[in-house]
């Protein structure tokens, strides 16, 4: 395949892919599809044949006539075909999309020739503005296009990390409210989980000893039990909360 040149902005007439697809109402990937197929006729450039990976965000030139703007993924996004080939191109399309992209084809020539050569140096200069001003237009609409879709992926991932912690944090919560905790819990989890019984007046004396309270948790039948710290647990049963919960 030939090197691969960033693509400039010529002064002659070309149509972009999405310009054919809507001009002859054909869906945009199947006109990509067609140019790929001209292409592969007129080059032996083929669409799985191109690496385009390090070209990603770019507009560069894969034959003379033709140019393609590289998304971020690697992948041809969009073409830009001079005359020729776009004429090349139409010779698969019925006669009245032809004559549609044909005559919008002139009506672009019509207005690059109304574009006289300048005549003097102020003309030059307001040429050359124009030109640089429409180069900045269309850097700016794709850099634009390439930030708006890196914020997306940011929001999304930052919408998705904040959604995971909070549920976390709702677990979390939830365990400390019932007494199935790591650090502490009450009798009723335990037993349930170990599927033993205990009573909590040792539990109650090793936290009077050690001067530790044990905490309030809420309760269906109850209102609110003691939930009982895991140093107490693991000293008076040698029940670990950490492995059990």
């Amino acid at each position: 395949m030939t090197a691969l040149k960033i693509a400039d902005h010529r002064s002659h007439v070309t149509m972009s892919s999405r310009e054919i697809s809507k001009l002859t109402k054909k869906e945009h990937k199947n006109v990509i599809r067609d140019i790929w197929e001209m292409l592969e006729d007129l080059y032996g450039i083929t669409k799985d044949g191109s690496n385009l990976s390090h070209k990603k965000n770019q507009t560069v030139t894969l034959v003379d006539g033709v140019d393609i703007t590289v998304d971020s993924r690697g992948y041809v996004s969009s073409f830009r075909l001079d005359k020729p080939h776009v004429e090349c191109l139409l010779t698969g399309y019925s006669a009245v999309l032809r004559m549609t992209v044909i005559r919008h084809i002139y009506s672009l020539e019509e207005k690059i020739s109304q574009r006289a050569l300048p005549v003097n140096y102020k003309e030059a200069l307001l040429a050359l503005v124009q030109s640089e001003t429409e180069k900045e237009l269309i850097t700016a609409e794709r850099d634009e296009a390439v930030e708006t879709k890196a914020w997306i992926g940011e929001k999304r991932e930052a919408t998705a990390m904040a959604t995971a912690s909070a549920a976390v944090r709702e677990k979390n919560k939830l365990a400390e409210k019932i007494g199935e905790s790591k650090k502490h819990a009450a009798i009723i989890p335990v037993e349930k989980k170990t599927d033993l019984e205990f009573k909590w007046q040792p539990l109650r004396k090793w936290c009077r000893e050690n001067g530790v309270k044990p905490k309030e948790v809420e309760d269906k039948r109850f209102g609110t039990v003691k939930s009982w710290p895991r140093e107490a647990w693991l000293a008076v049963y040698g029940v670990d909360l950490r492995k059990i919960f």
